[in-house]
């Protein structure tokens, strides 16, 4: 293969990965996505009795307090319309945010091109030069499935085997 189709496919398939991670993310509604997750409550705030220790209540408790906010029409279960309702408005969030991030000339909107250059581009190619494990410039269907076992968990892995590395 040559240097140019080498550096022609590693540019398709970064641009395809990148597209392919944003649609996922937009269309997950599990709250992936450190950046884009609601704040999580700190151990004092889940401490509501202020003594220093969490309890299997106070835990519980704020698990039935997201499910009450939820639950719109108050009968004690959630519908698959207070689901999906739930779900629209954090994917409406993520997309908000991929915009903010991503828009470089302010349009409002994101482009390939956008999402392929800068620092995208850069994590892209780091991100390919860690699945292509053999350094041959092409990622194999082991490195592939290696790739996906690590990606699991939005990079956490795969930074502590970089660090280890």
């Amino acid at each position: 293969m040559t240097r140019i189709s080498r550096m022609t496919s590693r540019i398709v398939l970064t641009g395809l990965v990148i597209a392919t991670g944003f649609a996922a993310q937009a269309a997950s509604d599990d709250g992936e996505g450190k950046k884009m997750r609601k704040e999580r409550p700190s151990f004092s705030q889940l401490d509501t009795d202020g003594n220093g220790a969490l309890t299997k209540e106070e835990l519980q408790a704020r698990g039935k307090a997201r499910f009450e906010t939820q639950d719109t029409n108050k009968d004690g279960k959630l519908s698959r319309e207070e689901l999906l309702a739930n779900a629209g408005k954090r994917a409406e969030k993520r997309a908000d945010k991929m915009i903010e991030r991503a828009d470089a000339d302010g349009d409002g909107m994101v482009s390939m091109e956008e999402l392929t250059s800068g620092k995208r581009a850069e994590r892209s190619a780091k991100m390919f030069e860690r699945a292509d494990k053999d350094g041959n410039g092409t990622i194999s269907e082991e490195e592939f499935a290696e790739m996906k076992k690590h990606g699991k968990g939005h990079g956490k892995k795969m930074r502590k085997d970089k660090a280890e590395n």
